[in-house]
């Protein structure tokens, strides 16, 4: 499959690790459980330059898992992001980026999102509130829904979910603030595009 090549068994168990070291994993009654495709997973985002025009990038190869109980309305995600994926095409930002100028990622290598609260309208997903743990510090975000859906995956042989997602945050929350006086805004939108497989037995 796809995925395997990608994502192989060695990485899915230090992934679970990870996430289940931070008390990410989370066991709801009457949930399917979804392993996150990390080529249909990952977070973006896009920040002001200086009141001129707009930077963008991303964090891919993420890792997790998704729960998901539609008839008792009720979800869970958890998120594992590298921070040294980051990238915006651009080589020399990538690397201010990742300097401790701004996400001083040999410091703060990983960062993570757990949900704690799933909302609904009706039978749609509305709203995903969590804890995002990022640059040392852990605060709450709201993740809007713009689209969830499952569907039966001809490529993986199995039910498929996911979603797209925006939030946007004050990133001096986080104690990113470079610039932040010299006009660069504090405001940070995030795309956050999630996708899983349901599990299966492992053999």
């Amino acid at each position: 499959m796809m995925v395997s090549k990608f994502f192989t068994q060695a990485n899915r168990t230090i992934a679970i690790a990870a996430i289940s070291s931070l008390g990410m994993l989370s066991t709801l009654g009457h949930a399917a459980t979804y392993e996150l495709d990390p080529n249909h997973t990952a977070v973006r985002f896009t920040v002001d330059h200086f009141g001129t025009s707009t930077n963008a990038g991303g964090f891919y190869n993420l890792s997790g898992n998704l729960e998901y109980a539609p008839e008792a309305k009720k979800g869970f995600v958890g998120l594992t992001i590298p921070m040294s994926s980051l990238s915006t095409g651009l080589k020399g930002f990538d690397k201010h980026l990742k300097s401790a100028d701004f996400f001083d990622v040999e410091k703060y290598p990983t960062a993570y999102f757990k949900s704690t609260n799933w909302q609904f309208d009706g039978n749609k997903v509305k709203a995903i509130t969590g804890d995002l743990t990022l640059h040392g510090q852990t605060h709450p975000v709201t993740l809007k829904a713009t689209k969830f859906n499952c569907y039966d995956s001809p490529v993986l042989e199995t039910e498929a979910c996911g979603g797209d997602f925006e939030t946007t945050i004050d990133r001096t929350k986080w104690g990113i603030d470079t610039y932040t006086d010299g006009g660069m805004m504090k405001n940070i939108k995030l795309i956050v595009q999630v996708e899983g497989s349901k599990k299966k037995d492992l053999k």
